[in-house]
């Protein structure tokens, strides 16, 4: 496939699935949909003193979304719900061509530098990092 938007890297993290998996006894569990095209992403997480301690994501969702879950699911724990938010910031900063990637644990993002000038692809890549905002009570 030479297609921009799905390069080798994105579908190898798409095919590694890490964190994929609904939790047995989450704490708390979100959800969120693109209506634009029936991405569904339901996260399960695990809480202790407000960090996560566990993350299980399930996704019916394209190869863009279930690569952004996949970089999730290998760097959310130990991060906060305001440590989250300002991933989610500055995923959309960088999709928007006005910063570099995000550092360590997710400095795989920089992958989606293909997406960048498809805007209606963008909140494919935000979803996961939506259902786990969603989880922590954010709308």
């Amino acid at each position: 496939m030479s297609d921009p938007l799905y390069k080798k890297p994105l579908l190898r993290l798409a095919a590694d699935a890490a964190g994929a998996g609904r939790l047995p006894q989450p704490c708390v569990t979100g959800t969120a949909h693109n209506p634009a095209c029936g991405d569904r992403v339901i996260v399960d997480i695990a809480l202790e003193a407000d960090r996560i301690i566990g993350i299980g994501l399930e996704t019916k969702a394209c190869v863009l979304t279930q690569a952004s879950a996949s970089i999730l699911g290998s760097g959310a724990v130990g991060l906060n719900r305001d440590e989250i938010v300002s991933l989610r910031d500055a995923v959309r900063l960088m999709l928007s061509g006005g910063a570099d990637p995000p550092h360590a644990p997710f400095e795989c993002y920089a992958h989606f530098d293909g997406v960048a000038e498809h805007k209606n692809r963008h909140r494919c890549v935000l979803l996961p990092i939506e259902a786990v905002l969603a989880a922590f009570g954010e709308t």
